[in-house]
């Protein structure tokens, strides 16, 4: 799974209807060049190819000022919205993906209802468990990493990460159950995620 997909159809989705140039500024001020591949190239790749499998509109406004192509503002379709819901809700059950696509989907969680959000954490929660049991069926973790000699720090890495992670869930699960942000439906969004700090 690649974070790119729903880190621009959701930086689209906030503006209503964006050009390259808002949506690149938006995933930079979050600092997502940083820690995902959303680089320029593939942000405007990404806009392209979304338009052809018709997930978002491109719109061809005012042409630019220094004498290049026209500027082209995008919008996301019926189609766009599924996917990005799609991808939203796989995104943070996921737990066998790179950071970027966990950490993607907790920029876009409050774009759900609270309810929901809170069961596709739970589910991810019994995901990591799941998967931990597998692992823990050939490595004992209390027999500590030598026990496989120097390979078991391998399994003993997946063990810590695994409980690591789920119990990061859990405390996030806490805090949005005790009334931590704005979901979708319970008021006006949180301001300042858009570059010009605009409210969708």
């Amino acid at each position: 799974m690649s974070a790119i997909r729903l880190l621009v159809l959701g930086a689209v989705r906030q503006h209503g209807r964006a050009h390259g140039y808002q949506v690149r500024g938006d995933l930079e001020y979050w600092g997502a060049h940083e820690w995902s591949n959303a680089k320029p190239g593939s942000i405007y790749h990404a806009l392209k190819q979304m338009a052809k499998q018709g997930l978002l509109v491109a719109h061809e406004i005012a042409p630019s000022t220094a004498g290049g192509p026209p500027r082209t503002e995008y919008e996301i379709t019926e189609q766009g919205t599924a996917e990005y819901f799609t991808l939203l809700r796989q995104s943070l059950t996921a737990y066998d993906q790179k950071p970027d696509v966990l950490t993607t989907a907790l920029g876009f969680m409050v774009d759900l209802g609270r309810e929901e959000a809170l069961g596709l954490l739970e589910q991810r929660v019994r995901s990591i468990e799941e998967w931990r049991a597998t692992v823990t069926r050939d490595y004992l973790p209390e027999g500590g990493p030598q026990q496989l000699g120097h390979i078991g720090e391998i399994m003993n890495f997946w063990v810590h990460s695994a409980d690591t992670g789920a119990q990061w869930t859990r405390d996030l699960i806490e805090r949005i159950r005790s009334g931590a942000y704005t979901f979708a439906g319970e008021g006006a969004p949180f301001v300042g995620v858009l570059q010009d700090d605009d409210a969708r």
